[in-house]
């Protein structure tokens, strides 16, 4: 029989995210398709403490004060949890911006807002050169991006392999990269399942690191260089008999 935190999800938390994303997307996409970028991401900040706050989600943060809060740079994070969406949003004091999967922006709501708001959209068989374009383009109109380069969530804790393409573009624009480290998030909500617990999360941010005067050949000795920043940071977090041991097998590299 189900516990008592798949209930909790099922009954409380899925119908009360449910009306967020319908009260705060409506807001939003009214916002992007009047001009109002900031007003927009607003509403995707306010959304995530909601998230975060019914859930029962603590954050812990450290390493905000190694930013300039003036610029805009490059987040690469590692991906745990759906909730990691909602911790990075509420708690990196920037103008967000994320590289989604194209059929993303079917969904209703969430993905009204994505299309209408400066996300970048991506067709996973088409990444393309558009898709540098647009990355650039919205980083200067001062927006930040925040990137899961592993592609997917992590089931055991450990950090998989980082696809180089984002490096290059970073390389290209030289742009300023920041790594940040999420512990925890998956405990909160486990690949794979549909119930949902309270508990701690910790958010760290480190210093940045400058692409400029780097080749386009080293994007994946960059990709790997932030891979191990993020992996050193997160160790202990993966399941028994998992540990971090550098880089991962080799896997698709495209963006």
């Amino acid at each position: 029989m189900p516990g008592f935190h798949w209930w909790r999800t099922v009954f409380f938390l899925i119908p009360a995210i449910g009306l967020y994303t319908a009260v705060l997307g409506t807001v939003s996409v009214i916002a992007g398709v009047a001009g109002q970028g900031r007003l927009a991401h607003g509403c995707a900040r306010v959304w995530s403490w909601l998230i975060l706050a019914t859930t029962g989600v603590n954050v812990r943060v450290s390493g905000l004060e190694r930013l300039d809060p003036s610029r805009t740079y490059l987040f690469i994070s590692n991906h745990q949890s759906i909730y990691d969406i909602p911790v990075v949003f509420w708690h990196l004091p920037y103008d967000l911006r994320i590289i989604a999967k194209a059929s993303l922006g079917s969904f209703p709501f969430i993905g009204w807002h994505l299309r209408r708001t400066g996300h970048v959209l991506v067709r996973r068989d088409k990444p393309g050169a558009e898709v540098f374009d647009q990355v650039r383009q919205m980083m200067r109109e001062g927006h930040s991006l925040i990137v899961f380069p592993e592609g997917t969530r992590s089931a055991d804790g450990r950090v998989g392999r980082f696809r180089s393409g984002i490096f290059r573009l970073a390389i290209e624009s030289g742009l300023d990269i920041v790594p940040v480290a999420i512990r925890g998030s998956r405990h909160v909500m486990r690949k794979g399942r549909l119930a949902t617990s309270p508990g701690d999360v910790s958010l760290e941010v480190f210093a940045p690191i400058s692409s400029a005067g780097l080749q386009e050949s080293e994007a994946r000795l960059l990709a790997t260089r932030i891979r191990d920043v993020i992996g050193e940071a997160v160790l202990g977090d993966e399941d028994p008999g998992v540990a971090f041991a550098g880089e991962a097998p080799a896997g698709s590299d495209e963006a």
